[in-house]
């Protein structure tokens, strides 16, 4: 059989095209090869000459966490190297299970403190509370233990533990036993009112999707024709998981997000692989700045679909994807591999970690900045660059500077922890944080010494400083001093002016030590204002339908 001219013509450009294409990329990987190389080679001989001829003893293994430490501070927070016990921990979030005393800790500057008891595990059965310090475990005193000491709270079943611990400057001990502890992605689902459910969807972990499905189908058994799906402060997890929980509103075959890199074997699409298990039926959204990742594929996904209203504040923006790679002797890297988009088209990453500031600060992304895209179904306009930007804006869930400095500060957890011990709750119902209580937490936290730095406060210092080296001190130090002023009053007006958000915030964490987390949600549910405007907008039709563009 003859092939035609013009056939044999194009095999014979096409061939030698290819041929170059392939050995262009083998010299480039080569290049690469020996450049990773050469550099490993360097840094193996200097390493090994610094701790033999090193002055003074050396560590190591220290030495060896700073320079991976060093390697990595250039890139993004996501990108990390991660010990055993952090691989460890790591099956433990994606498991959504393990055995411990029950409780949520956080470790402050060598202290163990209890965020959180969980209702008749453990650690709530021996009457540790939220702001309890734990100072010994068994034999072990915190201060004396160089790694995470929460770690020593788990351990196996039915194994025993002492605890001495510290609550309002008093030192108590108590004994408890580990005992299996489940951590549901859906800690918490209601009826909202007679016909909307509440669905609370806190992690996604491997039962995301699962618990998700049932908590719908059974408030459907109790009435439910429209939903609410609450994803403030879930911080993300599985990407798989977050497509199944979008194919739960969305139908089959349809883009929920799509990954693109620099190395062609993670440029990859996820669609949907079922059918829509709740069809047509009308979902209300919440987002805050703490729903980041998987909570961002799925608002991003609704959103883009016109399937759904999203309602609160912007979200967090991390538009980047992890993947762990296995090291050796149980450790692992996070690396970030590549980033992700929304069905539209939007990467919402919010800061550039690759052309940082002059003090090497990731970049926010400004506003003028966004680009605009149009959803899917009815052509909405819709922007990236900064996170989900909800349809329905609320101060209530916004997080000022003001107010992320007092949560950095933990100043409304010690708050909470005062009100606690210094208050009796006994009735939900009639648990009311009224404006007199804010005005006692404003000089608390005056009395307390509280400070955060502004932008511009930071600007003025780094402009005086140089002003001193210039020896200009003497001819700016009033006017400096007297701006210095102006902001510390700017301060302390911001806090009040701030008073929604940060009232909200205090409800929350104060109701939750009375009433555990189940009473926090049914709490929410009559009071938040999140929640009631997504009462309000999904009871309105017609509203619902005009803000998702079907009117």
């Amino acid at each position: 059989m003859k092939h035609s001219p013009k056939k044999s013509s194009s095999r014979r450009i096409f061939i030698p095209v290819l041929l170059s294409v392939f050995f262009l990329s083998l010299a480039s990987f080569k290049n690469d090869f020996f450049e990773i190389a050469k550099q490993i080679e360097i840094f193996t001989e200097m390493y090994k000459q610094l701790n033999m001829n090193y002055v003074d003893d050396t560590n190591p293994g220290e030495l060896m966490e700073s320079a991976i430490d060093g390697m990595l501070d250039d890139l993004d927070p996501y990108t990390r190297y991660w010990t055993e016990q952090e691989v460890e921990r790591s099956k433990i979030n994606r498991r959504g299970s393990y055995t411990g005393i029950g409780a949520n800790v956080s470790t402050r500057e060598d202290k163990v403190i209890i965020v959180e008891p969980w209702k008749d595990y453990p650690a709530d059965k021996a009457g540790l509370k939220a702001g309890d310090e734990i100072i010994q475990i068994d034999d072990l005193k915190i201060t004396d233990y160089k790694e995470n000491a929460g770690d020593l709270l788990k351990g196996s079943p039915g194994s025993g533990i002492q605890l001495i611990y510290k609550r309002q400057g008093k030192e108590y001990q108590t004994s408890l036993k580990r005992a299996a502890v489940e951590v549901k992605a859906v800690p918490f689902y209601s009826m909202a009112t007679e016909k909307i459910g509440y669905v609370v969807l806190s992690k996604f972990n491997e039962k995301a999707s699962t618990e998700t499905r049932r908590a719908i189908k059974e408030l459907k058994s109790q009435g439910a024709e429209k939903i609410i799906l609450d994803l403030r402060g879930n911080p993300g997890g599985l990407l798989s998981e977050a497509v199944n929980v979008s194919n739960l509103f969305i139908p089959k075959g349809k883009l929920i997000t799509s990954t693109r890199s620099a190395v062609d074997k993670y440029n990859k699409t996820y669609l949907t692989k079922k059918e829509e298990e709740f069809e047509g039926m009308p979902i209300a959204v919440l987002i805050n700045g703490r729903s980041a990742s998987a909570s961002e594929i799925v608002s991003g996904s609704i959103q883009d679909y016109d399937r759904g209203v999203i309602i609160g504040a912007r979200s967090f923006g991390k538009g980047l994807v992890q993947r762990p790679k296995e090291l050796s002797y149980g450790t692992q890297v996070k690396i970030t591999i590549s980033r992700y988009y929304t069905p539209s088209g939007r990467c919402i990453q919010a800061l550039d970690y690759w052309n940082r500031d002059e003090n090497n600060e990731a970049v926010r992304t400004k506003a003028k900045d966004y680009n605009a895209f149009a959803t899917v179904t009815n052509k909405r306009t819709v922007f990236d660059g900064g996170g989900i930007n909800p349809d329905i804006e609320l101060a209530s869930t916004a997080y000022s500077p003001v107010t992320t400095a007092l949560l950095q500060e933990n100043a409304i957890f010690d708050y909470a922890t005062e009100y606690y011990y210094n208050h009796q709750h006994e009735d939900l119902l009639k648990f009311e944080f009224s404006d007199s209580d804010f005005n006692d937490f404003v000089k608390w936290v005056e009395d307390r010494g509280f400070d955060f730095e502004t932008v511009t406060e930071s600007a003025f210092a780094k402009a005086y400083q140089t002003a001193v080296e210039e020896e200009l001190e003497d001819d700016i130090k009033a006017t400096y001093s007297d701006m210095v002023k102006a902001i510390n009053k700017a301060k302390k007006r911001d806090i009040k002016d701030k008073q929604p958000e940060i009232q909200s915030l205090l409800s929350d964490e104060i109701v939750k030590r009375y009433f555990y987390r189940d009473g926090l949600y049914k709490y929410q549910i009559e009071n938040n204002p999140e929640i009631r405007e997504a009462i309000n907008v999904l009871s309105d039709s017609s509203r619902y339908n005009k803000i998702l563009g079907y009117d």
